[in-house]
Parts: C-alpha cells; sequence; structure tokens
C-alpha cells in the first residue's frame, strides 16, 4: 500500500481522500491543517487529523505527501520546505513562476534525497502533456487552448471582495466563433477578448449600490478589464440553487499541416468537461502520486513534472496487463 499524507484539506484535500478510496493500493494516513485538528472532520472519521507543525513527526509513516494549498502563497512556501523530508506532490499552477519554483522544489529534493512532483492538474498537467505531444507531431501548426464553460475560482474570489457583494460565482466562457475558427483550421490569431468572455452572477448585500459594483467588476485589471464581461445580479437562493458547484472544462486544439507542398490539414483536440474542478484535479494528482511512489523505489532524485513521467508509471496495472488491455 502506497501511504499517502494530505497537507492542507479544503476542496482539493476532499478531492483527494475521495480519490484515494478508489485507489486500492493507497491508503490516508493523516491529514494535516493549519486549522484546529478538532473542527475538521473527514469521510473517513477513522483518519487522524493533525495539526501542520506535526507533519515532521512523521516522516517514516507516509510515502507521497499530497499538497493541497493554494499557489499564490502556500506552495511556493510549503512544497520547497515539506520536499526536504517527504516525496512530494502538488498543483502549482501559476505558468509563469512553473521554473522558479521547479528550481526550489529541486533543490530541496537533492538535499533530502526525495522526488517532488510539481504543478499537477489539468492545467497545468493534462493539457501541458496535451499540448507537448500534439506541436511534436504536427511540427508546423499552431496551439489554442480554451478553458470553461466552467467556475473560475480566483475570478470569483476577487468579485467578492468588492464591497457590497455577499457571495458570488465567474464563469470563464469560450467564444463559439473562435472555437469554431480554429476547429476549421483557420489559424486565426486571436486576442484575448476575441476567446473568452466572463459571466458573472452576484448576491449584493441590501441596499447595495449595483451600478458601481458592475462598474468595479467590468473595469477590474488582470481579472475582466480585457474582457466581454456579463454581470447578473440574483438572490441568495437563486445562487445556491444553480451556482453552488465548481464545475470546469476546456479543450486543448493543435492545428496543423503536412505533406510535400503542406496541403493536408489535420487538428488534435483533447477536451475535457467536469462536474468538479477540485475533484477531478485531485484525481489527477493521485494518479501521479503513484508514479512518484515508484520513482522514489527506483532510486530517482529530484523535481519532475508530468513531462518526465512515462505513463505506464501513472496506472496500478502491470506492464503486461496494460500491453494486453489498452496498446
Amino acid at each position: 500500500m502506497i501511504r499517502i499524507g494530505i497537507y492542507g484539506y479544503g476542496n482539493l484535500g476532499r478531492g483527494v481522500e475521495c480519490a484515494i478510496k478508489q485507489n486500492s493500493d493507497m491508503e490516508l494516513v493523516a491529514v494535516f491543517t493549519r486549522r484546529d485538528p478538532s473542527s475538521v472532520k473527514l469521510i473517513n472519521e477513522n483518519v487522524p487529523v493533525y495539526h501542520v507543525d506535526e507533519a515532521l513527526n512523521m516522516t517514516d509513516k507516509i510515502d507521497i505527501m499530497i499538497l493541497c494549498g493554494g499557489s499564490a502563497t502556500d506552495l511556493p512556501v510549503q512544497t520547497p520546505y515539506l520536499a526536504k523530508y517527504f516525496n512530494v506532490i502538488d498543483s502549482f499552477d501559476t505558468h509563469a513562476k512553473i521554473p522558479e519554483h521547479f528550481a526550489n522544489v529541486d533543490e530541496s529534493c537533492k538535499a533530502g534525497g526525495k522526488v517532488g512532483l510539481i504543478s499537477v492538474g489539468w492545467d497545468p498537467g493534462m493539457f501541458s502533456l496535451n499540448r507537448l505531444m500534439a506541436s511534436s507531431i504536427l511540427v508546423d501548426g499552431n496551439d489554442y487552448t480554451f478553458w470553461g464553460r466552467g467556475v473560475s475560482q480566483g475570478h470569483s474570489d476577487a468579485i467578492r471582495r468588492i464591497e457590497g457583494v455577499k457571495n458570488a460565482k465567474q464563469y470563464t466562457v469560450p467564444v463559439e466563433k473562435a472555437l469554431e475558427s480554429v476547429r476549421n483550421g483557420e489559424n486565426p490569431v486571436l486576442t484575448t477578448r476575441e476567446k473568452h468572455t466572463r459571466e458573472c452572477y452576484v448576491v449584493p448585500c441590501e441596499g447595495a449600490d449595483l451600478n458601481r459594483i458592475e462598474n468595479e467588476i467590468k473595469t477590474m485589471p488582470n481579472y475582466f478589464a480585457d474582457y466581454d464581461t456579463t454581470v447578473n445580479f440574483i438572490s441568495e437562493e437563486e445562487f445556491n440553487k444553480n451556482h453552488a458547484g465548481i464545475p470546469h472544462g476546456g479543450v486543448v486544439i493543435r492545428s496543423g499541416v503536412t505533406g510535400k507542398n503542406l496541403e493536408n490539414k489535420h487538428i488534435i483536440e483533447y477536451k475535457i468537461t467536469l462536474d468538479s474542478n477540485p475533484e477531478f484535479t485531485a484525481s489527477v494528482i493521485v494518479a501521479y502520486a503513484r508514479a512518484a511512489y515508484r520513482l522514489s523505489c527506483e532510486g530517482a532524485v529530484g523535481c519532475k513534472t508530468v513531462f518526465d513521467i512515462a505513463p505506464a508509471y501513472l496506472s496500478p496495472k502491470s506492464g503486461e496487463e496494460l500491453r494486453k488491455s489498452l496498446l
């Protein structure tokens, strides 16, 4: 059994607990939280919950520590720190800072003789793999990534921080005209505004200035100013009924050409549609946790990404079983 620890127990941590239950070669041995451990209720009440300060007392009881914190402030600190003592895996998703994060985790892994896997999920993660494979096959072409229709947790949080907002969800929506153009092999050059729109569903506080809130949303730099944005004010009852979930999805497309005169067009498309973003992300992470464990057993050391992992390492099946059933 691969012994798993969860470090952080929010939406992603709960998703990881669910995913571990579906994998018969894994067991959850501990959850670590910054909250009062007695206030954290797990799905499996038999699994102990500890404060994060106690994690280093269990280095001999955990094969892989899955880090479930946020990319903004948690993972840049937590992953390099814990990588000295555990094999670790995280879902760090700030794309521009991945090289820096990789270097920091790699240094810690090598100091402690451990394996670290970073930026595991669906983007970065599964989408990254598909971009790599498709661009390697169709050398002369263009990559396109569309996200949604789905909830952007970061954008939703940004709206909730506006004065007068009681609750909010924001959906990222691909522009169908742009998507159709890409699928037709037209290789369009698309601006940010031309690729996605943003739909906001906002529960205002009683007496709030709706015009001010809408203007603050639509003009918010780095979030909404570069997009066509629709703001819908709704009741708390409607919000709880229609917007309680965290769905997401998206598509990666490679449009390329081959032939003597590059006369033949080809499209490679990878699409996901998710009822629960954190639960799907957790399922990806748990599969890669198996790979990290296997690499560690083979004596590997250092930081890795999804680009470095052979697909067979993700599966609980043997190489013989995979060749017989899937190849």
